[in-house]
């Protein structure tokens, strides 16, 4: 019974750093569009916006399923490299969007924040999940 407590209690620590973390995550987003991203996303319905704040979500819930999965024995060291890859993540993605703003015409985040889809915000998501994923490929 104390193995099940103690799994339960480290379940809920490892579960509010991961919702702390796609909150930072959903405000790097809103930093790097233009305009409110709650308002883009559930008064303008725009889908750009929304395909962009999935992958950066499903990102960093990758990145935190990693780092949990790969945990060290210490439970402190798990929380530590926890969150110490997520936020190594988050900032590799606004660093991608970044860089990928560079490379392409106009801007990107008023690319995201067009009311019609844009092939260039699945670009943008897919660069934001793939930098995910080569943070989790470093944990592992």
């Amino acid at each position: 019974m104390e193995v099940l407590l103690e799994g339960a209690g480290r379940s809920v620590v490892f579960g509010l750093i991961g919702i702390g973390l796609m909150a930072v995550g959903f405000v790097l987003v809103d930093v790097l569009t233009p305009g409110k991203l709650r308002d883009l996303i559930w008064v303008d319905r725009n889908p750009n916006a929304a395909l962009l704040l999935v992958a950066n979500q499903l990102g960093i819930a990758a990145i935190v399923f990693t780092a949990i999965f790969t945990s060290y024995d210490s439970f402190a060291q798990g929380l530590a490299s926890t969150v110490l890859f997520g936020l190594i993540g988050i900032a590799i993605m606004g660093l991608g969007f970044l860089v990928l703003d560079w490379l392409t015409p106009g801007k990107l985040g008023e690319v995201i924040c067009t009311p019609e889809p844009h092939p260039g915000a699945r670009v943008s998501a897919a660069a934001h999940f793939g930098a995910a994923l080569i943070v989790c490929a470093c944990i592992a």
